[in-house]
């Protein structure tokens, strides 16, 4: 099972950006995919969240301008990042939360961290 995330890169303030992550292998169900950040000097911290019906989930700072969403098959979330602003420059995580073929506990994955940077 890979996670594999794309989309990061260098933008001016109020600029978008869009992430995308891929969860590829032999995977049953997916329970929920996620987005974290990580600034320098900081805790790594939920952006966004998406569950398997469709209920998202988003940390305060970022409602209103950030936007999870997937595809019709369920195993690529994206998240549309607007009015970006220098605070939100981080190494950004994809998580996903999965049962895998051939097991009976859930599993958790990260994907590498995609650096999005915001300059004022």
């Amino acid at each position: 099972v890979q996670l594999q995330a794309s989309g990061g890169g260098l933008v001016q303030a109020g600029g978008s950006l869009r992430l995308s992550c891929e969860l590829s292998g032999r995977i049953r169900s997916i329970a929920a995919m996620g987005w974290y950040r990580q600034a320098p000097g900081k805790e790594r911290e939920l952006v966004a969240i998406i569950t398997r019906d469709g209920g998202t989930n988003y940390a305060e700072s970022v409602k209103g301008r950030f936007t999870i969403s997937r595809d019709n098959a369920g195993n690529t979330v994206f998240l549309q990042m607007n009015s970006l602003k220098p605070e939100d420059t981080a190494y950004y995580y994809c998580n996903a939360d999965f049962m895998h073929y051939g097991r009976s506990s859930p599993s958790i994955r990260w994907g590498q961290g995609t650096l999005v940077t915001v300059s004022s």
